[in-house]
């Protein structure tokens, strides 16, 4: 199988698991009357016992597409492109299906609960959409061309994963200190675009330094030709 064909399969593998996410979450949150999840007393799932098993829930979404990039790839470099792929494929069109199942979101704007590992994320449905296209920039580039990545981008890289968990988790992280309670009642009311704006940039530091060393191949395989 060629590296193209993987791509395609690991593609319709993170389409299907996005329609199931999707499915489980229409499920859960008709549950909890929780289709939008920015309202008071937005974790309901603790106090009806959903809380556990959605955090496992959540830690098995991560295996399946750790699982499905290992099992893709030629190399550890291949697997990790993969991966990254099938998170990004996964999680866009998770959003996209929510809409004709909940007609939620409504706009990009929108306020979602993005993950509840190790504290909730909160963000604007547009944060993680556009964390995922990188992924999936990535991803490609990775998969199917051998291009490298310098250590400083990674680097950059890194600092702008820290970044933009910290905008996340910003809310939950000032309320820790009132307890669990606190913790769980939180609802923002302010994204700080300027600093993810900022992370987003220090995290596509890994897709500039791989499309630019794809340009040099081809402009170096082009010379050679003539």
């Amino acid at each position: 199988m060629t590296e193209r064909q993987k791509l395609l399969f690991v593609t319709l593998y993170a389409t299907a698991m996005a329609w199931v996410e999707s499915a489980v979450v229409f499920y859960l949150r008709t549950k909890i009357d929780r289709i939008d999840p920015y309202q008071p007393d937005s974790l309901p799932m603790t106090t009806l016992g959903f809380g556990r098993v959605e955090l496992v829930r959540e830690a098995a979404t991560l295996i399946m597409l750790l699982a499905v990039g290992w099992l893709a790839g030629r190399d550890n470099r291949a697997r990790f492109g993969y991966t990254l792929v099938a998170f990004g494929v996964w999680d866009i069109l998770y959003y996209v299906f929510l809409i004709p199942m909940t007609a939620w979101p409504q706009s990009l704007l929108d306020w979602d609960i993005l993950f509840l590992l190790p504290l909730p994320w909160w963000g604007p449905v547009l944060a993680p959409v556009s964390i995922s296209a990188l992924m999936i920039a990535c991803g490609v580039l990775m998969s199917l061309f051998d291009a490298s990545v310098p250590r400083r981008a990674w680097l950059l890289n890194f600092s702008g994963v820290g970044l933009a968990l910290y905008v996340f988790m910003a809310d939950a992280i000032t309320a820790m200190s009132e307890g669990v309670e606190a913790v769980r009642m939180v609802l923002p009311v302010w994204f700080n675009w300027p600093l993810f704006s900022v992370a987003l940039a220090l995290m596509s530091a890994p897709v500039i330094a791989l499309a630019a060393s794809v340009i040099r191949q081809r402009s170096v395989q082009s010379q050679l030709v003539c």
